[in-house]
């Protein structure tokens, strides 16, 4: 199985991007582990926001396959213990699913043909984060959640 995390704009700071990529070299012993970034619009300041969602919506899109499962990262999403998502994780694996996909919007969310194409929304917390952030928590969560499934020492309950 492949897991794809699609990410809308780029990290603008080294020390997360330093971070997300100590994970993802962590996650390569699981698991095919990629991102696929979409640029940030061209003169998004001055758009709209529904059209800006329209925009980054048809990019997002782009690059998600008919057969794939689309899991938006979404604060109305379902919110998951880390055992309960290394439980759900495994039984996407056991699916023989070959493609995953995360999706992490730009900053006013999803258009409603994406949130359409989701298969599943997810949330990391209640709590609002900058999407910067939310990249290192999911991949962080993402490794935690194989280290259960393989009973390594890094989670503690």
């Amino acid at each position: 199985m492949t897991i794809t995390l699609v990410l809308v704009g780029k990290t603008d700071n080294r020390h997360l991007e330093a971070l997300i990529n100590d994970y993802k070299k962590r996650l390569s012993f699981f698991v095919k582990f990629e991102t696929m970034l979409i640029p940030d619009l061209k003169k998004r300041k001055n758009m709209e926001i529904e059209l800006q969602k329209e925009k980054e919506g048809e990019l997002i899109l782009s690059k998600i396959s008919p057969s794939d499962f689309v899991v938006l990262l979404d604060e109305t999403g379902l919110e998951y213990s880390s055992t309960k998502m290394a439980s759900w994780l495994q039984k996407r694996m056991n699916t023989g699913l070959k493609n995953l996909v995360f999706v992490i919007g730009g900053p006013y969310g999803f258009s409603p043909k994406v949130y359409a194409r989701g298969n599943q929304k997810l949330a990391l917390s209640k709590m609002t984060f900058s999407h910067q952030m939310i990249r290192l928590f999911f991949t962080e969560q993402l490794y935690r959640a194989f280290t259960i499934l393989k009973n390594l020492p890094y989670h503690h309950e």
